[in-house]
């Protein structure tokens, strides 16, 4: 299985990927063997990969990084990089190889302070592997600090240090920084070949693993998380009864308060976990002594530590509103879809509620409604606070 298997209908751009790693190998043996390198490489030093939410933007960076670490003996007599066995493919697809660096938000932008060692690092040579990669997978929440300190290392790289960006859109990363970079752009896979994935590659029943990547409209990640917890899908199944629970203001305001509440619970019961491992690990580096009393000169380091938790719970609580707004706005959209006889493969399965909905409205009606959602999620970027944000969309649902 080589490292491009899993990407699920990125066939061209793993082509390319593929090019260009092959390229790349060439580069470091020439080198090694203090020949010139090769003309017309496909090789660059940094890479913007942009597509729609659920596209692969990571999956498709880690394997590349993966492909450009391949160390396996198989490419001496032609082989292709990215073999998948070997440990050079192996340690960076999940996420333990030396020389490749992952930056990914903590809280709502990756702040100076998150990117500082990083863009250190980036200036040294690869330490065992063949390449020194840097993959920031949020590149969208870059700060202008953060922003300006890739931009510094992205202008002047290191001869063998390769920049994996990650963003929904171009329009989502600096023109400085994108205009240094060879653009990828990803497409939303079908719910046929997410099905597909999740029935080879996780066991999961046809019909169910079908229904999930239609719920998730693509989305490869949220599909598998859908098909295999039955937690998400009753949290998912709550969402779907919000419009009809805004019969009046007060319904309204329950509604509103009870999302926001779910989210918040979401995202403490997935940070708890990962939170005592971090305090943990972190008690111990420093030396905590028996009885867990901390050596002196400590309390800032924890206090940092705190913080960026706290930073990471409220992204978190954010990213499940924003999931359950997907998952609204997927519902309205197949209403629409009824509305105006569109042959649009829908999203929700029970279909007598899509068409009792569409019976009762207009498709201007629903439009507005999706607005209203959009409006909710945009309000939810500028950091409105989330209570006061749901509320004014499920009053606005209420609207119709």
């Amino acid at each position: 299985m080589t490292v491009w298997d899993d990407l699920v209908g990125q066939e061209k751009v793993s082509e390319q990927l593929g090019a260009a790693a092959r390229d790349a190998d060439a580069l470091v043996t020439a080198a090694a063997d203090g020949a010139p390198p090769p003309e017309a490489s496909k090789m660059t030093h940094a890479w913007l990969f942009t597509g729609p939410p659920g596209a692969g933007h990571t999956q498709v960076a880690r394997a590349f990084a993966a492909a450009l670490q391949c160390v396996s003996p198989d490419r001496a007599l032609g082989g292709a990089p990215g073999c998948g066995f070997c440990d050079g493919c192996h340690t960076a697809l999940v996420g333990t190889h030396a020389d490749v660096s992952t930056v990914a938000a903590v809280g709502t932008q990756i702040l100076v302070a998150d990117m500082r060692d990083t863009v250190r690092k980036s200036f040294t040579a690869p330490a065992n592997g063949r390449w020194q990669v840097i993959l920031v997978e949020d590149a969208e929440r870059l700060n202008e600090r953060s922003a300006n300190a890739v931009l510094k290392a992205v202008e002047e790289p290191a001869p063998r240090t390769v920049w994996l960006l990650c963003a929904p859109s171009l329009e989502d990363v600096l023109p400085t920084i994108r205009s240094r970079c060879r653009h990828l752009s990803l497409r939303t896979p079908s719910a046929a070949a997410v099905a597909d994935m999740l029935v080879r590659r996780d066991g999961i029943e046809p019909d169910i693993a079908l229904a999930a990547a239609r719920a998730t409209q693509g989305h490869v990640e949220r599909a598998r998380r859908l098909a295999t917890d039955e937690g998400a899908r009753a949290r998912r199944a709550a969402v779907l009864k919000l419009p009809f629970r805004t019969d009046d203001i007060g319904d309204c305001l329950r509604a509103a308060q009870e999302l926001v509440d779910a989210a918040t619970e979401d995202s403490k019961q997935l940070a708890e976990e990962v939170d005592a491992k971090e305090t943990e690990e972190l008690k111990a580096a420093l030396g905590a002594v028996q009885g867990g009393r901390m050596p002196r000169g400590t309390a800032g380091v924890m206090k940092e530590l705190e913080e960026r938790q706290k930073r990471r719970r409220t992204r978190t609580q954010r990213d499940s509103l924003d999931q359950a707004l997907s998952d609204l706005t997927g519902f309205y959209r197949d209403v629409l879809a009824l509305q105006l006889g569109s042959r649009l493969a829908l999203a929700t399965a029970d279909t007598e509620v899509l068409e009792r909905l569409a019976r009762g409205g207009t498709p201007e009606s629903t439009l507005r409604r999706i607005e209203a959602i959009a409006a909710c999620r945009d309000a939810l970027d500028r950091n409105v606070a989330p209570l006061l944000a749901v509320e004014a969309m499920t009053m606005a649902l209420r609207a119709g």
